[in-house]
């Protein structure tokens, strides 16, 4: 049996390699200006889309973040604890689980403004590069999904 038989097994014939370790890398490079206030990365991403849509409910904020309820629970409690966010039962179906955001997590927002520009100078891409890179990303999402 030639050695052919078994380059797919390869660690450099991998794409999901690199996206693995780019993404740890990433995130690695998150952790000074996230500690600064205060948050791990998966807070942050939880943090950016209340900043923008206010109030979720649990499971599409679930789905917006590719995040399960066994991964999403625990962040969201620390960040009620934080002080940043409500959950509270829809009032027109118990079922539903909502997620709000309170002042004190709008107030975050104005601390952690600056953060993208930073990790955009670590980066270092062109603005073209960065953008064929996410259209790239989010078609092996789709994909894989």
């Amino acid at each position: 049996m030639g050695s052919n038989n078994y380059d797919s097994l390869k660690l450099e014939n991998q794409l999901c390699f690199p996206l693995y370790a780019c993404s740890k890398e990433i995130i690695r490079a998150y952790k000074p200006f996230l500690d600064k206030v205060d948050l791990t990365y998966t807070q942050y991403i939880t943090m950016m889309v209340l900043w923008d849509k206010k109030e979720m409910n649990v499971k599409s904020l679930g789905e917006y973040l590719y995040l399960d309820s066994g991964t999403l629970t625990p962040v969201l409690k620390k960040l009620e604890s934080k002080g940043y966010l409500k959950r509270n039962r829809s009032k027109t179906d118990e079922r539903n689980l909502l997620v709000s955001i309170t002042r004190e997590g709008e107030d975050l927002k104005e601390k952690a403004k600056d953060i993208p520009a930073k990790i955009g100078s670590c980066v270092k891409l062109s603005a073209e590069d960065a953008k064929e890179l996410y259209r790239l990303l989010y078609m092996v999402i789709e994909n894989v999904r």
